[in-house]
């Protein structure tokens, strides 16, 4: 969704280091170190053995320090093809307006053939470190520095505003699964798939780890705080992110996610380590799709734990990818979206009726893993549109005529969007064409609105002497949130972002305790030029957000609503073996409990977590372990207007007659209808005492051995499970071999006790499933 607008498929939704320069020496004292821990934010993982100088960024409550005026964060992705050499306006870093933002995402850097981070080969062309722009005010270059380019400027504005962070973000949609070369055509290399992922599903860590340190070495080099990946997508939904890349991608599917998890573990360990030795914490983020069908096929975004914070892209949610004509990034469900309405997601009653293509939704997906201040919404500062709707209200939740696709789009029928003077932003597709999208950048849309054509136009291929068809009238939704165009004479549509939509979502962000905005991208905002009469580039929306947050209180650094325990246990709790694509409805992944401390877990030990909103209250297990809604956040039969809590909590138990050894792991077949990021706040409860789990990374936990002489908490159900079979006694069986085949009726000795195959198996250990699983406990010998 982040992209090249030059190449976007819009219808599918290493030298001196002048970090040092800029930063200084910031080695943390030995007496530091020891302090490190309480700036740590909740829930982030740390590298073991390295001591992260994490109160560099961030204070003693774990929030980012941003500058006095600046408790949200305002990201700004500012991208490198606005150069002004093709004839059309420049967006520099002199435009920025770099007293609003917090933070720059510089868009984009790839991965190259050798799994190398690059942004191409040096040169005066090279618009990153070589281009020039002589006689523009504002971007001389800094004679200090020894590279040119927007890195140079990027830096030189830095020294004026320290507060501001920098990123480069890699990839994009366009440079997912490969590049642009020197002269702008896409290499197919691979990029993200083939360097994380072998074509055998298997991750590549050898090309992970070039990468990682290439990227370490990069963000030294050139002054960056961090980096952002922007991989489109790790999902093993078929046919996701850039058709381009499907040859590629499709084939690995099976093994994208275990592939970006361990992209992300290996980037957050190097950027530790680097971050140690030169005494600053270096940031790592993401870019998150929020659509719940991508999602779906990425399990529980198990890569949260080692991001600052996530950015999620909340837009591109309707666009003429297919007929139903809605809102680019709507805040609310209304409960009227009619593409959810035909995949009957608010008549089928496991969907709790949540409509789930909107920003709400998307927050809370990652709300049930992350601290609201370690997520940001995204905002989009450019349009999408359609033509030749029919129904809805004034154009909105009607239907575009379907279309065929352009080139290159991957799908046979497409919605009839927007083009010509309704789409300038355009991209072509494959075959050189104009892609119809109702692309534009917002100071366009406005103009539009006001009936102004203004003397841009000419730089995009219009003569100066255009003439604009019928009147575009501004409408605004304000259940949705969401403002946009209609031309009732053209039959046009274009969902656009305004003053009034955009203060209705920073003021979202900072009733939540959000910790931001992203906004892609910083040159569609708009401000008025009164000598022309017209709007063009400005700040004004960022204003918007930046007036807003400047008396927000401090963001969320808590990721749990309730009192946890600060004594922890050393017990890995995972969901994994995830149904493939689409064969993963229900969700039903298996949950495995692993007691990795010295002291058995008795039977009738509970465990207690939460999970997000954005699935409903009505998750279950089907492997006797009683999983119930103790609590639920949100009660209503539907989400219109905002889902009203961030958490449902789960209680389940290890059957009255079932406990779990020391190193010993049980599964859970466990069932859930909507996506929701890793489940958190887990508690483990038996023998009268409470514990947290270490593994959930809480801040102001001590991992601790449970306490010993307590006698086991009886279920309260009174259920006392099955009764072991009499003819068990002594352990003359043999012991179970995970490799064997068992036949209905064997018995095997296991963690001391006897087990009875109910049927075949192979692989399952005993114990492992459940009160209704393959294996009947004959009792203890």
């Amino acid at each position: 969704m982040l992209s090249p607008t030059r190449a976007r498929a819009t219808l599918l939704a290493a030298g001196a280091s002048v970090a040092a320069l800029l930063l200084g020496s910031l080695a943390a004292t030995p007496s530091q170190a020891a302090d490190q821990e309480s700036c740590r934010p909740d829930g982030l993982y740390e590298t073991p053995g390295v001591s992260v100088p994490y109160c560099s960024v961030y204070d003693s409550e774990g929030r980012e320090k941003m500058g006095a005026d600046h408790p949200r964060r305002v990201i700004g992705y500012f991208t490198n093809w606005r150069t002004g050499k093709d004839g059309k306006p420049a967006y520099l870093a002199s435009d920025i307006p770099w007293d609003k933002v917090t933070h720059l995402n510089y868009a984009f850097a790839h991965v190259d053939g050798a799994n190398k981070l690059s942004v191409g080969t040096d040169g005066p062309e090279n618009a990153s470190t070589g281009m020039t722009w002589p006689g523009v005010a504002g971007a001389e270059m800094d004679p200090d520095l020894p590279y040119k380019g927007h890195f140079n400027l990027l830096n030189k504005f830095k020294k004026q505003y320290p507060n501001v962070k920098t990123m480069v973000s890699v990839g994009g949609w366009a440079e997912t699964g490969g590049y642009f070369d020197d002269s702008g055509e896409r290499v197919d290399s691979g990029g993200f798939y083939s360097m994380a992922t072998n074509a055998d599903g298997s991750v590549n860590q050898a090309g992970i780890d070039t990468f990682a340190d290439s990227a370490v070495a990069f963000i030294q080099k050139y002054g960056f705080n961090g980096v952002d990946i922007d991989y489109e997508y790790p999902t093993t939904m078929k046919d996701a992110g850039n058709p381009l890349d499907w040859t590629l991608s499709n084939a690995r599917r099976a093994g994208l996610v275990k592939g970006y998890a361990a992209l992300m573990k290996t980037l957050r360990e190097k950027l530790d380590r680097a971050s140690a030795a030169d005494g600053t914490h270096y940031l790592l983020s993401v870019a998150a799709p929020s659509s719940g069908y991508l999602l779906r096929g990425m399990e529980t975004f198990q890569v949260q734990k080692y991001l600052d914070y996530v950015n999620i892209m909340s837009y591109d949610l309707h666009g003429a990818w297919n007929e139903y004509v809605g809102p680019n990034a709507a805040l609310f469900d209304d409960g009227k979206d009619a593409e959810l309405a035909q995949a009957s997601v608010y008549s089928t009653s496991q969907y709790g009726g949540t409509g789930y293509l909107n920003t709400d939704w998307a927050y809370h997906y990652f709300r049930g893993s992350m601290p609201s201040g370690r997520i940001n919404i995204g905002l989009p500062y450019y349009t999408r549109g359609f033509k030749n709707v029919q129904g809805g209200t004034n154009g909105l939740w009607g239907k575009a005529a379907s279309t065929d696709c352009p080139a290159g789009a991957g799908l046979t029928k497409c919605g009839d969007g927007a083009v010509g003077i309704d789409n300038l932003w355009h991209d072509e597709d494959t075959a050189g064409k104009e892609s119809p999208a109702g692309s534009n950048p917002m100071w366009h849309a406005k103009n539009l609105e006001k009936g102004i054509v203004g003397d841009y136009v000419t730089d995009y291929g219009f003569p100066a002497d255009t003439k604009l068809t019928g009147t575009y009238v501004r409408n605004y939704d304000s259940t949705l949130v969401a403002p946009w165009l209609w031309n009732a004479e053209k039959k046009v549509f274009l969902s656009t972002e305004d003053e009034q939509s955009v203060q209705a979502k920073a003021d979202y962000v900072a009733d939540k305790g959000i910790g931001g905005t992203m906004i892609w991208e910083l040159a569609g905002d708009y401000g008025w030029d009164a000598a022309k009469g017209q709007y063009e580039p400005g700040s004004t929306l960022t204003s918007t957000m930046y007036d807003t947050f400047k008396n927000a209180a401090p963001y969320g650094a808590t990721r749990s609503t309730i009192d946890l325990p600060t004594r922890a246990l050393d017990i890995d709790v995972s969901f994994g073996q995830f149904p493939l694509g689409d064969s993963n409805y229900p969700i039903s992944p298996k949950l495995t409990i692993t007691n990795n401390t010295k002291t058995a877990l008795p039977g009738g030990t509970e465990f207690q977590f939460d999970y997000s909103t954005s699935a409903p209250a009505n998750a279950k297990d089907q492997s006797g372990f009683g999983t119930t809604i103790v609590r639920s956040d949100h009660t209503a039969a539907n989400n219109i207007g905002g889902l009203k809590g961030d958490y449902n909590r789960v209680s389940l138990k290890l059957p009255s007659w079932q406990s779990l050894e020391p190193g010993a792991s049980v599964q859970v077949d466990f069932v859930y209808y909507l996506p929701t990021s890793t489940p958190s706040n887990w508690t483990v409860t038996f023998g009268g005492t409470s514990y947290a789990l270490a593994a959930d990374l809480a801040r102001g936990t001590t991992l601790v051995e449970p306490d010993t002489g307590s006698t086991p908490t009886p279920d309260p159900s009174g259920s006392t499970g099955p009764s072991p079979d009499p003819s068990g006694g002594a352990c003359t069986a043999a012991e179970w071999n995970a490799s064997a085949e068992y036949g209905t009726g064997t018995t095997v000795s296991h963690g001391s006790h006897q087990w009875k195959a109910k049927w075949w198996t192979k692989g399952e250990t005993p114990g492992s499933t459940g009160e209704w699983g393959v294996w009947q406990d004959l009792g203890a010998c």
